[in-house]
């Protein structure tokens, strides 16, 4: 087994082509074939299968390609640190639904370690996309949330993707509004006081259930909904429609100084934790950044 081998087997699991790995190293397509060969022969396992889709990772595969990322990554890092002349990139990507508190922590991870060369990626997205991303290992880690209305199906489709939850911190439900509408200056809020307000919220495509949704309570005051896929705008929204969404109150007040987050009179607790591929260790960035995302959390 060598690193260039690893890296080559790391490129057909993003691409899930030969042919698209071997163009994005500038290899020969044989040359990537025979690493993917060797690396099976050499450990006894199946990584890939060829279907119509392209290269499929196997289960024994995605276990193997997570510790290959994390040996590629340790390497980059060493390399960047004691290297003379030069620095490799490192690469780390975290999957998440629309969390501040996540943009506040990957802020501190990239200026912890972002050497000369990086490519780190913050993908928020749906909550079904999330749970995709960390079982193909798309994605070093995800983020969201577990709560009496998602639980049981979520934990299902865990288990099925062989995937862990590993809990960070719980919350009360809180909405969030704009810092000028006369609701921010409660102590808290009622179903009542959101009576007439449009409720704006993440919209999860095809999987459009309670089960997916990344509000604690959908939609609990009423029939105006707007739904959007980015927390821009969904901010945006807040603050030009006069709306409020549900959420878990943690927010950053330098990053989002225009939206007050006020507690919600409502018996539902929101548990926010980390998603990783069962059997995958979790590399030095994995862990700080999780370090960073439990006192962002505390912060909040």
């Amino acid at each position: 087994m060598t690193l260039v081998q690893l890296r080559y087997l790391l490129a057909v699991a993003e691409f899930r082509s030969v042919s698209d790995a071997a163009a994005a190293l500038f290899v020969t397509q044989p040359a990537i074939t025979n690493a993917v060969r060797e690396l099976e022969r050499e450990f006894g396992i199946t990584i890939f299968r060829r279907s119509g889709r392209g290269m499929e990772i196997t289960s024994e595969g995605s276990e193997f390609l997570g510790y290959a990322r994390n040996v590629a990554d340790q390497a980059d890092l060493l390399h960047d640190r004691y290297r003379q002349g030069g620095s490799s990139q490192v690469r780390f990507v975290v999957s998440s639904q629309h969390y501040s508190f996540a943009v506040s922590a990957f802020i501190r991870l990239i200026r912890t370690f972002g050497m000369e060369k990086y490519d780190f990626c913050l993908r928020e997205t749906r909550t079904r996309d999330i749970i995709e991303d960390v079982r193909s290992l798309s994605a070093n880690m995800g983020i969201l949330f577990l709560s009496d209305r998602n639980r049981r199906t979520l934990s299902r489709l865990f288990r099925e993707a062989e995937l862990l939850f590993c809990p960070l911190a719980s919350f009360a439900p809180h909405v969030f509004v704009a810092a000028s509408c006369p609701l921010a200056s409660q102590q808290s809020v009622t179903m009542e006081d959101l009576a007439g307000m449009p409720f704006i919220c993440f919209e999860q495509g095809s999987y459009a259930s309670d089960s997916f949704s990344e509000e604690l309570i959908p939609n609990p005051a009423g029939t105006r909904i707007i739904r959007v896929s980015d927390r821009a705008t969904l901010f945006n929204l807040l603050l030009g429609m006069n709306g409020y969404t549900v959420a878990s109150g943690v927010i950053s007040g330098i990053l989002n100084p225009e939206i007050a987050s006020v507690p919600l009179d409502a018996q539902e607790t929101m548990e926010i934790g980390i998603l990783r591929r069962r059997g995958v260790g979790s590399g030095l960035l994995c862990e700080r950044y999780e370090e960073y995302l439990r006192e962002e959390l505390v912060r909040g």
